[in-house]
Parts: C-alpha cells; sequence; structure tokens
C-alpha cells in the first residue's frame, strides 16, 4: 500500500488516522517492529517530523505503539494524554492477531475508560498493526487547555 493516495483514489494510511497537513505528532513505544510505512506516510502527510518521546511541545495526535508485556496501558495511557491539546486523539497502535505482542481488543476496552478515554473507532490497514482511536469524553476536553 502506497503512503500515499493511489491512482484508485485511495486515502494513504495518515489520512485513515485524521492527520492534515501542520499536525503535531508525538510519537510513543518507538522500537524496531513498528511499522515503518504508517511512520513515513505520517510524517508526509502532517509535513513535519514526529515529536520525540521527551519532549513537552503540546501536539495533535499521539501515536502510541504498544505490544502485550510493555507495562501497565493504563498508566501509558494516561501519560500520553500530558501533550495532547484538548481536541487530540490518541492511536493506540498494536499487533495484530497471530503476531508478536498482540493486545487482545478486551485489554484496550478496560484500560480506555480507566484512562479517561473512549474508543471512538478503529483500523487495520497497516500490514501487521491495528489502531484504536481514543479520545478524552467531551466533558472532559471542554476542562483541558
Amino acid at each position: 500500500m502506497s503512503t500515499t493516495a493511489d491512482h484508485a483514489g485511495q486515502r494513504s494510511l495518515a489520512e485513515r488516522l485524521g492527520v492534515q497537513p501542520g499536525m503535531v505528532v508525538h510519537e510513543l513505544g518507538y522500537d524496531d517492529d513498528v511499522d515503518e510505512e504508517l511512520r513515513r506516510s505520517v510524517v508526509e502527510r502532517s509535513g513535519g517530523e514526529l515529536v520525540a518521546e521527551a519532549s513537552d511541545e503540546i501536539v495533535d495526535v499521539v501515536l502510541l505503539w504498544w505490544r502485550e508485556g510493555d507495562g501497565d496501558l493504563v498508566d501509558t495511557l494516561v501519560d500520553a494524554l500530558t501533550p495532547l491539546a484538548a481536541n487530540g486523539v490518541v492511536w493506540l497502535l498494536t499487533p495484530k492477531a497471530g503476531r508478536e505482542g498482540h493486545v487482545e481488543p478486551s485489554d484496550i476496552s478496560e484500560a480506555a475508560p480507566t484512562a479517561g478515554l473512549n474508543q471512538t473507532s478503529s483500523i487495520s490497514d497497516a500490514a501487521d498493526w491495528s489502531g484504536a482511536r481514543l479520545v478524552a469524553p467531551r466533558s472532559s476536553r471542554s476542562a483541558r487547555r
């Protein structure tokens, strides 16, 4: 799959994630198993490099690569909210079923509300990774930044 729209008009991976030109995207959980095509697509679409984990910059999107055994998902999701703008989105990216590090969907559906997030949609367009779109409920968004 191309990182840009193909001849048939399909949207890029980044577009499917809702990334728009000029958005600031923060990446957490990077390792050598991440989907490089998805990362390239996000950089190309946003027009800027991915913000490193140690940054304190306010961001529009958090890409969180998460694998079974990475620790406490709730704590990590709460940490992912810290740099997120009020209308921002967390994309929780986990290995697909049958891949090493796969995370059960029930683990995500339990962790997200505990961290103060709602799952609004999911994607499975990347080769080895699925994504869950997580957002803060509208009432708590207005209280943030």
